[in-house]
């Protein structure tokens, strides 16, 4: 990623953005390699913004066929010609993005996420995972860690109105501009297992009620072997039983995750497009800013429920 300068013809395309940012951030930019599993709604509109951004290439990784829920969140699918046409989201997706920005190199990995092993993404600076278990969300971050390189991991989920953004960077250096100069700053995460593991009675009284929630329903789910998005209000009783579990486990008010809020996440599984739209533009500006090594990076959750508008960022870290 280093070391290489940018065309005339890059130069020229991304003119504007280079202006913004700079020359040595568009370059690490234009050499980066990006890793995409689970194309929903969400991870499309991310997918959109960093092609259109100009990384180097983009992997994209999702097997699944094409599905009404599918076409109902991700804009880069053709209602007209690709429902029972036979090919995967990924390769859709493909196609579609090439035509954004043609410098950008797009291809699919075809496979489930669980079969990559360490190796295989030695070749990404940045892996992003979406609507997985969690099992799966603990072991890609794992694989991550456990390479040479700094490999910048991300989870992201949406639940109808409801979104999570996490954030691992490992050791992550980067430069911000304070009154007249450049200061150099350093920031150390926890990996998403470490992360989760924290007691809830340790952390501030005024986290998110979401993150507690996001992690009941993540929980339930795993103990029922549903895939993420399999529930239904059939299942509000045991996620509600969970929920009363954990708290206690935790010395937690129940108070803390509101009925109300169970509910929505188990009930309103599909992605609400206008809250894809936010969290792939929060994720895409997260990315940006990891590749280029400028501007405080995002440690180590976000939330955002539109139901108040608010985005949340919270550090549930050991460090």
């Amino acid at each position: 990623m280093n070391g290489e300068e940018l065309t005339e013809q890059e130069t020229a395309l991304y003119d504007r953005q280079i202006r913004v940012w700079g020359v040595d951030a568009q370059r690490r930019l234009s050499k980066s390699h990006v890793f995409v599993s689970g194309l929903k709604g969400t991870a499309v509109e991310f997918c959109k913004n960093i092609v259109l951004a100009g990384v180097g290439s983009l992997t994209l990784n999702d097997d699944n066929p094409v599905t009404e829920e599918a076409l109902s969140a991700n804009f880069l699918i053709p209602f007209d010609e690709n429902m029972g046409g036979g090919g995967s989201l990924a390769g859709l997706c493909c196609d579609c993005l090439k035509d954004f920005n043609p410098m950008v190199h797009v291809s699919v990995e075809k496979g489930d996420l669980s079969s990559f092993d360490v190796d295989f993404f030695q070749k990404f600076d940045v892996v992003v995972i979406s609507c997985c278990s969690l099992a799966a969300k603990k072991s890609v971050n794992e694989k991550c860690r456990k390479l040479s390189k700094r490999v910048a991991f991300y989870t992201v989920d949406c639940r109808d109105s409801c979104g999570e953004i996490f954030v691992d960077l490992q050791k992550y250096a980067y430069a911000k501009k304070k009154a007249d100069e450049t200061v150099e700053c350093q920031l150390q995460y926890s990996s998403f297992e470490e992360a989760i593991a924290i007691p809830w009675r340790s952390l501030p009284k005024r986290v998110s009620k979401l993150y507690f929630a996001m992690r009941v329903v993540e929980r339930f789910e795993e103990v029922e072997r549903r895939k993420p998005g399999e529930t239904s209000i059939e299942d509000l009783p045991k996620v509600l039983k969970l929920r009363n579990e954990l708290c206690l486990a935790h010395s937690l008010n129940e108070s803390q995750i509101p009925d109300s809020l169970l509910e929505r996440l188990v009930v309103s599984t599909k992605e609400f497009p206008p809250v894809s739209a936010v969290l792939g533009g929060i994720l895409g500006q997260e990315v940006i800013k990891a590749i280029s090594g400028k501007g405080d990076p995002l440690k180590n959750f976000f939330f955002f429920d539109a139901v108040d508008g608010k985005g949340l960022i919270e550090d549930i870290s050991t460090s």
